[in-house]
């Protein structure tokens, strides 16, 4: 990556001018971000999805990111890509539409019946409660958390409705708190970000230090297999589960209109 110096200079070349070549010199000084993204993204996806892919997508972001960045905001211009990549990556996802309707049906129960019980129970259920709520046993509850964890529809990356005006974030952005946002949306992104904080707090031990580790600590899942002492695959179910914890108790406040 060039210096500091050089990538200033680069900046200020840019903003006069505009010109193309500037510009490319601009996407191969940050084109590693965009591998770090798709890299993250990617490790929660079903093998089919190509990385490659993910980077391709990924690429159209950064350079979106490199037209539209205005340092008068005063954010920092490494945080404003990761957020444009990640959300490039993300819509491009979305559009295939790949992720079967049984999985998606299947996550929108278990995140119902979680809400359920918490609603009756006052407390989050235990998996042996979900699972007989559902009709499952506690391998088949595990099996399908499997299952919606390889469509990676369940994460904070999950672009969530949060106004009757429409207006939409990702959870994830309540976290990092990148993309700055506008005005109008200023005060729907405080909102999320208390709800999420609660809702992070009132997780199962095991669950929220996944959460912790995973989108605060950037561990990868398998890393933070090895300081459970789990497999990968078990840290990937307490993940789904969580999420839909989340959602579920997200649902009935802020996120009203969660789909």
């Amino acid at each position: 990556m060039a210096t500091t110096e050089d990538t200033s200079s680069l900046w200020q070349a840019y903003r006069r001018s505009k010109d193309r070549g500037v510009r490319d010199r601009l996407i191969l000084t940050y084109a590693p971000l965009v591998k770090f993204v798709a890299g993250r993204l990617g490790s929660g996806l079903p093998a089919h999805v190509d990385e490659g892919d993910l980077v391709s997508y990924g690429l159209l972001g950064l350079i979106g990111a490199i037209e539209r960045y205005d340092p008068d905001r005063e954010i920092k211009f490494e945080a404003y890509a990761i957020a444009r990549i990640k959300g490039a990556i993300i819509d491009e996802l979305r559009a295939l539409d790949w992720v079967p309707r049984s999985v998606r049906a299947r996550a929108r129960d278990i995140e119902r019946t979680i809400a359920e019980l918490e609603k009756k129970l006052h407390r989050a259920p235990t998996d042996e409660e979900i699972a007989n709520k559902l009709g499952l046993t506690e391998d088949e509850l595990g099996d399908s958390l499997t299952e919606i964890s390889r469509s990676s529809i369940a994460a904070l990356d999950e672009l969530w409705t949060v106004s009757s005006g429409g207006d939409q974030i990702a959870l994830i952005d309540t976290i990092e708190d990148t993309q700055g946002p506008e005005p109008q949306s200023a005060l729907a992104q405080t909102e999320m970000k208390e709800a999420l904080g609660e809702a992070i707090a009132r997780l199962p031990e095991r669950e929220k230090l996944v959460v912790t580790l995973y989108y605060y600590e950037e561990l990868t899942l398998r890393e933070i297999g090895e300081v459970l002492g789990v497999t990968e695959s078990r840290v990937s179910q307490l993940h789904t589960k969580a999420i839909l914890r989340l959602k579920a108790r997200l649902g009935g406040g802020v996120a009203r209109a969660l789909q």
